[in-house]
């Protein structure tokens, strides 16, 4: 039975590609209003946690559960996932030859309403213009095939501006911020932070601290072989950024590590 709380609660969450186990127990609580980062070095299985929590079909879930709004998510089709107010901006986004980002975002903006209460096209337009220049994006994108032929920070601001169309209640950024240079990452933290809020539960993954100098994380997260293995606030960013994954390898070592 759905339920109007829009906190995400990741229990066990224990994932496979084949035989190869990637995540072994994840467990978050991401409540409305929160922005989470998620940070590790390469192959730590942050990406495939997001991948997991939105239904990527190359991932079997082999444990644990993710539950939002009275649902397991697991139990759900990505289609059913993003109805229920779940977005993911991707690291990679793929381009849609033929399909124009107004039409693109057009379809998807309806596909969250009731069939009797589509949006009106002068409504749409005129928000999407709005947005448009808000992310310094060029008007003439809106009507060019989604991601076709754009450069690396155009595809990323695509991200944002499809997540402040759509306003959804849980956000996950899976690396939003790589390959950006500072001009384009200010513009993408801007966009996130225009639509951040009481209802908004963000989980943001990523390699760099840099990024969350401007989102700023309420918790965050070291990730490293498919677990979190530690947890903190902003100091946590600090540390990592001066000392680098080994110092979170001597805390280990060392039996220390913050609960999550």
């Amino acid at each position: 039975m759905m339920t109007t709380d829009s906190t995400l609660h990741i229990r066990d969450l224990r994932a496979a590609i084949g035989d190869t186990e990637i995540l072994k127990g994840v467990s978050l609580t991401i409540a409305p209003g929160e922005t989470h980062a998620v940070m590790g070095p390469n192959g730590s299985g942050k990406s495939t946690l997001a991948n997991v929590i939105m239904g990527h079909p190359a991932y079997e879930v082999t444990g644990g559960e993710v539950i939002f709004r009275g649902q397991n998510l697991v139990d759900l089709d990505p289609e059913e996932r993003a109805a229920l107010g779940v977005f993911m901006a991707f690291q990679y986004p793929v381009a849609v030859p033929g399909v124009t980002v107004a039409n693109f975002l057009k379809a998807a903006v309806d596909a969250r309403r009731p069939e009797d209460d589509k949006v009106k096209a002068s409504a749409f337009l005129k928000e999407l213009r709005e947005y448009v220049a808000f992310l310094d994006i060029d008007p003439a994108f809106i009507n060019r095939s989604l991601n076709d032929g754009f450069s690396g920070g155009e595809k990323k601001r695509m991200e944002i501006l499809q997540m402040l169309m759509l306003k959804p209640t849980m956000g996950i950024m899976d690396e939003t911020d790589s390959g950006l240079d500072i001009d384009a990452l200010q513009v993408v933290a801007k966009g996130v932070n225009r639509l951040a809020g009481p209802e908004l539960g963000l989980l943001v993954i990523t390699h760099y601290e840099r990024i969350l100098r401007y989102i700023v994380p309420d918790r965050v997260h070291i990730f490293m072989d498919g677990q979190v293995v530690m947890s903190g606030g902003q100091e946590v960013v600090q540390e990592l950024e001066a000392k680098g994954y080994d110092w979170v390898r001597e805390q280990l070592g060392q039996g220390v590590a913050a609960p999550v």
